[in-house]
């Protein structure tokens, strides 16, 4: 209740209290109280359009406030339905991500399954540890089969391919010596003398030296060379002694006449 009200109310109830109390001449006259009311009325009316202003000024003030309100809430929803779009993306990129890591995975592991036997391979041959490439080292085998088989005719013909071929391989020492075997096998004795001289003058310090020169003087047994054999059996027991092919060597020599 505004104070306007409340002083007319308080008028009103000082008039009624006059009019009981006072003698009727006393009272005031009809139209003074029809004005006291008529005022009273008045004063209300002022209250309620100031009270209607007043609701209304806060209602324009709150209008676009809530207008603000509706359009924040808006905002927040947009941003919470792209937060969630983006987490789906975000999620869809990490499973793409680790498909693509699995099938890159996958792929070097075929191509390295691929590549593998292509790859130089680590061998040892002879104490020598050295690296040949597959077909290299098949090439080698084969020749190898064919000197345990006792194929000498077929193991030197292989064995002089892979010189042409592989002329700087890890295997070249083995093949020369292989080789002088394989013409020895096959009765070719001059051309096994030649190869083993070639091997044992090229490394002298291989583990198979002694043999070569052991191979060498049978060879010249067979040509019948005897000085040529003695001389290469007294350098074998001379460069090498304490060898197998020494001792034999010795053996040999004591044959000869």
């Amino acid at each position: 209740m505004s104070m306007g009200l409340r002083s007319a109310l308080s008028s009103l109830v000082l008039l009624g209290a006059t009019l009981s109390s006072q003698p009727a001449q006393a009272l005031f006259s009809d139209d003074e109280a029809r004005k006291a009311i008529l005022d009273l009325r008045a004063r209300q009316t002022q209250s309620e359009e100031a009270r209607r202003k007043e609701l209304e000024q806060l209602q324009e003030q709150l209008t676009p406030l809530r207008r603000s309100v509706l359009d924040l809430n808006a905002q927040i929803e947009a941003l919470r339905g792209e937060v969630a779009r983006l987490r789906g993306q975000n999620e869809q990129l990490a499973r793409d991500l680790s498909e693509t890591q699995r099938r890159q995975a996958d792929q070097s592991q075929a191509l390295e399954t691929r590549l593998r036997p292509l790859e130089p391979q680590k061998v040892v041959v002879d104490g020598r540890e050295f690296h040949a490439a597959p077909e290299e080292k098949a090439q080698y085998d084969a020749a190898m089969a064919a000197v345990r088989r006792g194929e000498f005719s077929e193991a030197a013909t292989a064995l002089t391919a892979f010189q042409k071929r592989y002329p700087t391989s890890g295997y070249a020492d083995s093949v020369r010596f292989w080789l002088g075997n394989a013409l020895y096998g096959k009765r070719d004795y001059k051309d096994a003398i030649a190869t083993f001289k070639a091997f044992v003058s090229g490394n002298p310090a291989h583990p198979r030296a002694a043999e070569a020169l052991l191979a060498q003087a049978n060879c010249q047994i067979e040509l019948k060379e005897v000085k040529g054999a003695r001389r290469t059996l007294e350098d074998l027991i001379k460069a090498y002694p304490g060898t197998e092919a020494a001792q034999a060597a010795k053996e040999r020599l004591s044959t000869l006449r």
